[in-house]
């Protein structure tokens, strides 16, 4: 069992690593290939129906959670195997590069003034119709999925990967990449990703509350502002319409002395969100702020989720004493 657990915190922190030096595996991608099936699958069991959509998404996300758990069973003995799954699994799930090189490559384009290329390179980060978008308000649906993926593609994924292994890791991803695929509220998907959506918020509700303490932690090392963080969450957090997006943007925007929140449109629905934090509205060195402050939320996030994973050795141990 030590050497289990041992072999399961380093091979989170080794995906980690292989996330922040390679990011993306750029063919044959799991989650692509996921995403792929799953389109497939919906077209044909598609219905108006929310009984028809959880079966779907249990479906989707139990199929890949169970084959997490068989590879993680079939190593269970083999410690060295089990820390190569851990870390091969860890890095497939995560998007720390990724999303800093959207961020940077944002602030970029609004910097030299390319609008039309900024409004087409938001969809890599968001749904948001982009279409009219100025630069100021581009550089606010830049920083605010910046804060809102910090928590989905780097601080959840650690964490589940940290009290469920590889099948926490495997099944979170295939959930998040549901709630992407079906669960924003467009006509076709009201019902049918009614029940993606909700169990998305549901394995989020803790991992976005602990990145935006992570986000408070850490914004000093960003040039940001502890206390500042910690207020704007606690009082504007719950502004968002979303359980949890809010509780992150709020952080980053106390952190980094900003203002997020307003109006957006998805799918051509309007959706009117409170304010978030005190600040000026969002410049590009904001975000590229926003990116370092969200590369050491990561670092963070892999510490305590690498001390979680460890905290089953020294259970092992007291019981052992004991």
């Amino acid at each position: 069992m030590p050497l289990r657990q041992a072999a399961a915190a380093a091979g989170i922190v080794a995906g980690y690593a292989a996330d922040a030096w390679f990011g993306d595996p750029r063919r044959g991608h799991p989650v692509a290939a996921f995403g792929t099936a799953a389109g497939q699958l919906e077209r044909w069991w598609w219905a108006d129906s929310k009984p028809r959509g959880a079966a779907y998404a249990a479906v989707c996300a139990g199929s890949v959670a169970g084959l997490g758990f068989l590879a993680e069973r079939a190593v269970r003995d083999r410690p060295g195997a089990r820390f190569v799954l851990t870390a091969a699994a860890t890095w497939v799930v995560l998007g720390g590069r990724g999303l800093a090189a959207e961020g940077h490559e944002m602030a970029r384009l609004l910097e030299s003034g390319e609008l039309p290329a900024a409004r087409q390179r938001l969809s890599h980060l968001c749904a948001r119709d982009a279409t009219g978008l100025d630069a100021a308000e581009l550089t606010r649906a830049a920083t605010e999925s910046i804060a809102e993926n910090t928590s989905d593609a780097v601080v959840a994924p650690l964490l589940w990967g940290a009290v469920a292994g590889v099948p926490g890791l495997l099944g979170y991803r295939a959930v998040n990449t549901l709630d992407a695929m079906v669960g924003y509220r467009s006509p076709r998907h009201r019902n049918f990703g009614w029940f993606a959506a909700r169990v998305d918020d549901w394995v989020n509700l803790v991992p976005a509350r602990v990145g935006a303490v992570l986000t408070a932690v850490t914004a000093p090392l960003a040039g940001g502002h502890a206390r500042s963080a910690w207020r704007a969450w606690r009082r504007d957090g719950s502004a968002h319409p979303s359980p949890n997006a809010g509780q992150v943007e709020a952080a980053f925007a106390g952190a980094l002395d900003i203002r997020l929140g307003g109006t957006n449109t998805y799918h051509g629905e309007v959706e009117r969100r409170g304010t978030l934090g005190d600040g000026r509205p969002p410049g590009a060195r904001d975000l590229r702020r926003a990116v370092r402050l969200s590369r050491l939320v990561g670092a963070a996030a892999v510490a305590v989720s690498a001390g979680i994973a460890m905290s089953g050795l020294r259970s092992a141990r007291i019981t052992v004493a004991r």
